[in-house]
């Protein structure tokens, strides 16, 4: 399924029209993420890929998110993944909670970029058993160092990917096969 994220309104970011997610279950315990970015992708910082190396603090920069509710409770999971192919991954027991690491096997993160398009690419291993509620998000930082705010909805004030009213989308359960 594909969704577009929507720039905070608070937020300007003149080089971006848009950006697109597609989110596709592979089977019952892998879950892709395709990030598309559509503007003057000459404008934006975005670092070369490197090493696919877990790093805290990526969403101080252009970085892509993914947010995954439990099944019951208030508990989610975080996953950022930046430009440079680096990733990192969360477990909150509630919204704003303590902030845990979460034991995730590394993703596989693939990068492309042109003139007018960057994508970024991202599967990962990750139980998900029955339907989820699913909250997307990109932080884009302009070459000037100006930085937007993407979500599939916003809730009022500042940019906060971890509020509930992020959590847009529904995950379907996988397919039976």
């Amino acid at each position: 399924m594909r969704h577009a994220l929507r720039l905070h309104p608070d937020s300007v970011c003149e080089p971006v029209s848009r950006i697109e997610v597609d989110v596709v279950r592979g089977g019952a315990d892998v879950l892709g993420l395709r990030y598309l970015v559509i503007g003057r992708i000459a404008d934006l910082a975005l670092p070369p890929p490197g090493p696919s190396i877990q790093a805290h603090g990526l969403w101080q920069h252009s970085c892509f998110e993914a947010f995954l509710a439990d099944d019951e409770g208030e508990g989610y999971a975080e996953l950022n993944v930046a430009p440079s192919t680096q990733w990192a991954g969360y477990r909150f027991a509630r919204y704003r909670g303590e902030r845990k690491d979460a034991a995730l096997p590394p993703p596989r993160i693939d990068v492309a970029a042109a003139v007018d398009r960057f994508e970024l690419r991202v599967a990962l291993r990750l139980r998900t058993g029955g339907e989820r509620r699913l909250a997307l998000s990109a932080v884009i930082e302009e070459t000037n160092g100006r930085k937007s705010y993407w979500a599939l909805a916003h809730p009022p004030g500042t940019p906060d990917f971890h509020h509930p009213d992020c959590f847009a989308a529904v995950l379907p359960p996988p397919a039976e096969g």
